[in-house]
């Protein structure tokens, strides 16, 4: 297949601008799903009620997005890319807009459920039009790109969202990141070029194929517990700053995701890194970085945690990138299938992360949710033994 993101006119003269371009199309994806974290503190005070409830109903987006994964994932084969993402990306702004009216829980739960089907089929649909388009050399870059842009949704959607809640209010929140939505759809249709798709059968039957590799089953397992370790902490960690002994304001906790500036600078560079070491190596290594990370955490020193939780995000980011790559590589001719797949796990660990460590934190407190979250990487490093580069490089060839 003539690969779209070289030729395409639409996405840019030089592969920096294509690269550019699909971290863009990310982060205007994404912004919607960490950005409610860094006003969660202003949300339960708010709705009166406490951490856990509320990290439950905004992290609900997560089980929107694992759904979506596996609609995707069997249905990918009849969907058209581009039509899909900036469809995807429309239907976005609908449930954004409508939690500017600060509805009761119930509805807010529910409509961030809607944000993250919509979420999810876009980003699943990118990802599928990036390992089908682009050519071999550049599929690793490309995707390192578009995590890129989900890191840097995390950064300045949070510092975003923090500001004009701080400034504004929260529904004109909800209401500019609506319009954020709007132009990521804009982005997406004047970016991305058409795409001949396979509409044969061989991919829905490959799908089933998927889960008798062993390999391409620890990656979506280690996307669960990434999901769940990076959600658990960074949910609940804002309590933790907002409260005795840090006491941190709204606006001030938007300014700690700074702490993400090293993994948009770093990220780029999982698939070279796993392309020399091997992903599973690699997935390692950035798990030992989350796990320090997370045990200085303890330490209830401002500068400790700021530095913690820096570790901590770029190990989890630095590891999806490489895992993300991975199970582009090693799906062969199902890759669509399989990112959907990988992104149901990913986010069903997010699901769970906000629930269990919301009761763990409310029950317990942060040291209890430390120890669990240590236990979730130490596991994910252990399943990343599984994932072998010749799986990947056979797939490959097909």
């Amino acid at each position: 297949m003539t690969s779209a993101i070289e030729t395409a006119p639409r996405m840019g003269a030089t592969p920096i601008a294509r690269l550019i371009a699909i971290a863009i199309i990310s982060f205007l994806t994404l912004v919607d799903l960490f950005a409610t974290q860094a006003i969660l503190p202003s949300l339960a005070a708010a709705y009166h009620v406490s951490p856990g409830v509320m990290g439950s109903a905004v992290n609900l987006c997560t089980l929107g997005m694992a759904i979506s994964g596996l609609g995707v994932a069997l249905l990918n084969h009849r969907i058209g890319r581009r039509k899909g993402v900036v469809l995807s990306l429309t239907l976005l702004t609908i449930p954004t807009l409508l939690l500017a009216l600060m509805p009761d829980l119930t509805l807010f739960a529910a409509l961030r459920l809607l944000q993250g089907v919509f979420m999810s089929a876009a980003f699943s649909l990118t990802i599928a039009y990036i390992a089908e388009t682009a050519s071999a050399n550049l599929i690793s870059a490309a995707l390192a790109a578009y995590v890129t842009g989900n890191v840097a949704s995390n950064l300045f959607g949070r510092l975003m969202s923090a500001a004009i809640a701080d400034h504004l209010g929260l529904p004109a929140n909800f209401l500019i990141f609506a319009g954020l939505n709007l132009a990521g759809a804009a982005l997406a249709f004047i970016l991305l070029s058409d795409e001949t798709m396979n509409r044969t059968g061989a991919r829905q039957r490959n799908l089933l194929a998927l889960f008798r590799r062993r390999a391409l089953n620890a990656s979506f397992a280690i996307g669960f517990l990434i999901l769940f370790v990076f959600i658990g902490a960074f949910t609940y960690v804002n309590f933790v700053l907002t409260r005795p002994p840090l006491g941190l304001s709204t606006m001030q906790l938007g300014f700690v995701y700074f702490i993400f500036l090293p993994s948009i600078i770093a990220t780029p560079f999982a698939g070279l890194a796993s392309n020399r070491l091997g992903a599973g190596t690699v997935i390692i290594l950035a798990l030992l970085v989350a796990l320090l990370g997370l045990a200085a955490s303890l330490i209830r020193d401002l500068t400790f945690v700021l530095g913690a939780m820096t570790l901590l995000a770029a190990g989890t980011f630095f590891a999806q990138a490489a895992a993300t790559g991975y199970v582009s590589r090693s799906a062969g001719a199902a890759r669509g299938s399989a990112g959907g797949v990988y992104l149901a796990s990913y986010y069903s660990g997010g699901l769970v992360g906000s629930i269990v460590i919301g009761q763990v934190f409310d029950q317990f407190g942060w040291t209890a949710v430390v120890i669990v979250l240590g236990f979730a990487l130490s596991a994910a490093c252990v399943i990343a033994l599984f994932m072998t580069e010749d799986d990947s490089t056979l797939a490959s060839q097909r």
